[in-house]
């Protein structure tokens, strides 16, 4: 990849510059403060854009490259990929908009994706595989990053065993496992842990998942709860269809009853006409029995006694004295047997009328008893085609016979007991619907809370998820970062050290470096002997820095980015600025090289040994 050239309308202090930058080596030369590392910032500043975030600065990237004037704050780059597209890229901060076009003019900005987070096209990554903080890392040494002080050795020495042993310059194996470790056990927890995330969002799910199930167990109540309803109602209707259906029975009992009272009435009166009968019957049979007269004729006998008497006194005494008496005695005599005769012949007669009135008295009666008794059966006829023609009714009315039938072998006081005690099962089921629906009503409100409960349960879930997510990272972090740190020390760290050798040999006096888990990074010194890298000079370690992260490009990253340095060889002297613009020249010959600087050593040295580069004046 190479820039061809960069327009600058206005990003910190600079304002209205146009760059051309050609293939190999730019010196971009500038007085102290003249923008040559506001200039630098600008390059990944159109790759990636600024952010509005501090992430460990006083100000943000966004605020602190903001022009002080009201020119605009935007700008232009031009590039070549390896593959030969050429790419212009339109970037305007105030607005935090992003143009690319093709070689054309074509707008292409849509064809890249959005990252969701920044918000930040991610075309330059699409492009080229080479995330900000890799190019930062490798390709671009800010000025920072160079200038060390005493103090500062033993970072960089950190920094390069870094590499060494994970790959990046800002990670330490170790202090990555620890932190993972730390990080694991705050922002997830272990089972152990109590008041960790992993610990409160079990507890939490538990607790609503209890709810859940309590809840979910009144829905089936509810359920039940309308089974049961309908089942209590359906029984309800089937009583009281039951209760009316008795009703009309007993209307009908009642009606009946009516038509026997008026029957019984009319009974009672035959059976009075019947006793009245019966009555006449047995007076008549008593005067009948009486009626025969037995004949007394004791006076006759008497008479005849008397007139024999008479007789014989008359031819034996010839006495009329005698004669006369016995005859007027036998008179007598004769005379009461005549009038006993007269007096029972009238008695008899009496008797004989009285049987005749009797008999005709009944004759009367015994006709309004068999025209009374023709009413009685003819009402009870009657009666019994009305009551049978409302049984029937009800048969057909209500379409139960066997109910029907059932209920109309029950007597009057059944019915009645029936009904009273039909009426309490229903006054009952009532009480028991009402006591079910203030249940139901309670197993609402709660049901009510599901809905909640289940979106706090989705949202505990889903943290739940993410700590899980996150503790599996984690976990796969470690695996990777132990596997990546083996894999480092097998084939990637001997690889990084033979090719750090080979760069610290050519561009300084050591020629072999060693790295191991105990004692870092070790440096061969002429003698054969090791020494710690800490213990050589700051020029040293600057060089053997410089050297890793050139040794990190070639490894990592597959695009020729250009390698841009901000005051670079601060600390090296003439013959260390020589090799390593030697070394950059003739290893780096696929890399545009842009080297910031407010001297001419670069100059005079490239020069010296007819090495072509591009001059830019700031």
């Amino acid at each position: 990849m190479e820039i061809n050239s960069i327009k600058i309308n206005g990003f910190g202090n600079l304002k209205d510059k146009n760059i051309e930058l050609k293939s190999g080596i730019n010196i971009v030369t500038g007085k102290n403060e003249s923008g040559k590392s506001t200039m630098l910032k600008f390059i990944p500043a159109m790759f990636y854009g600024l952010s509005k975030n501090k992430n460990k600065k006083e100000i943000p990237d966004l605020e602190r490259y903001k022009p002080w004037s009201e020119s605009e704050y935007s700008g232009k780059i031009y590039y070549t990929l390896d593959n030969n597209e050429k790419i212009e890229v339109y970037r305007d901060f105030n607005k935090k908009t992003c143009k690319i076009y093709n070689e054309n003019g074509e707008e292409i900005t849509n064809n890249y994706n959005i990252d969701n987070k920044t918000k930040q096209n991610l075309f330059f990554i699409e492009q080229t595989g080479i995330t900000e903080d890799i190019l930062m890392k490798t390709a671009i040494s800010e000025q920072t990053e160079t200038r060390l002080d005493k103090d500062s050795q033993n970072i960089i020495i950190q920094k390069i065993s870094n590499v060494l042993s994970t790959g990046k310059d800002n990670t330490s194996y170790k202090k990555a496992i620890d932190k993972l470790k730390d990080k694991q056990v705050e922002e997830v927890g272990t089972e152990r842990t109590v008041g960790k995330p992993i610990n409160i969002v079990k507890k939490e799910l538990k607790k609503y998942l209890e709810k859940e199930a309590e809840i979910k167990l009144e829905i089936k109540k509810v359920e039940n709860y309308e089974l049961e309803k309908n089942n209590l109602n359906i029984e309800i209707k089937s009583l009281e269809n039951e209760l009316t259906i008795l009703n009309e029975i007993k209307n009908i009992r009642e009606e009946e009853y009516l038509e026997e009272e008026k029957i019984n009435i009319k009974k009672n009166s035959l059976k009075e006409f019947n006793e009245k009968i019966s009555e006449l019957i047995n007076k008549e049979n008593e005067i009948e029995k009486n009626i025969i007269i037995k004949k007394d004729n004791k006076y006759l006998i008497i008479f005849i006694i008397l007139i024999i008497a008479s007789i014989i006194s008359f031819f034996v005494t010839k006495n009329i004295f005698i004669y006369i008496p016995i005859l007027i005695f036998s008179l007598i005599f004769l005379f009461l047997q005549l009038n006993k005769n007269n007096k029972n012949k009238k008695i008899k007669k009496e008797k004989e009328n009285k049987i005749l009135n009797i008999k005709k008295e009944k004759e009367i009666i015994e006709k309004s008893a068999k025209e009374k008794e023709e009413e009685i059966k003819k009402q009870e006829k009657i009666k019994n085609d009305y009551i049978n023609e409302k049984n029937n009714n009800l048969k057909y009315k209500y379409n139960n016979i066997n109910l029907i039938e059932k209920l109309l072998n029950y007597n009057s006081e059944k019915i009645k007991s029936e009904i009273i005690n039909i009426n309490s099962k229903i006054s009952n089921l009532k009480i028991k619907i009402n006591t079910l629906d203030i249940t139901n009503k309670n197993m609402l409100e709660k049901v009510e809370e599901l809905p909640e409960i289940e979106e706090k349960l989705e949202n505990l879930k889903e943290q739940e998820e993410e700590i899980e997510t996150l503790n599996n990272s984690i976990n796969l972090a470690r695996i990777v970062l132990e596997e990546a740190y083996e894999k480092m020390k097998e084939n990637i760290t001997p690889e990084f050290v033979n090719n750090l050798s080979k760069m610290v040999k050519e561009i300084s006096s050591y020629n072999n470096v060693k790295f191991n888990d105990t004692e870092g990074l070790m440096v061969e010194l002429e003698s054969g002997d090791y020494v710690k890298a800490d213990k050589l000079s700051i020029g040293t370690i600057d060089q053997m820095y410089l050297s890793l992260r050139l040794s990190s490009l070639k490894e990592i990253v597959k695009e020729n980015v250009p390698i841009i340095l901000d005051e670079p060889f601060v600390y090296y002297d003439k013959d260390r600025l020589k090799d390593i613009l030697k070394f950059l020249n003739e290893n780096y010959i696929n890399n545009q090289i842009i080297i910031f600087t407010c001297s001419n050593r670069e100059m005079e040295i490239l020069d010296g040994e007819n090495i072509k580069y591009n001059l830019v004046n700031i």
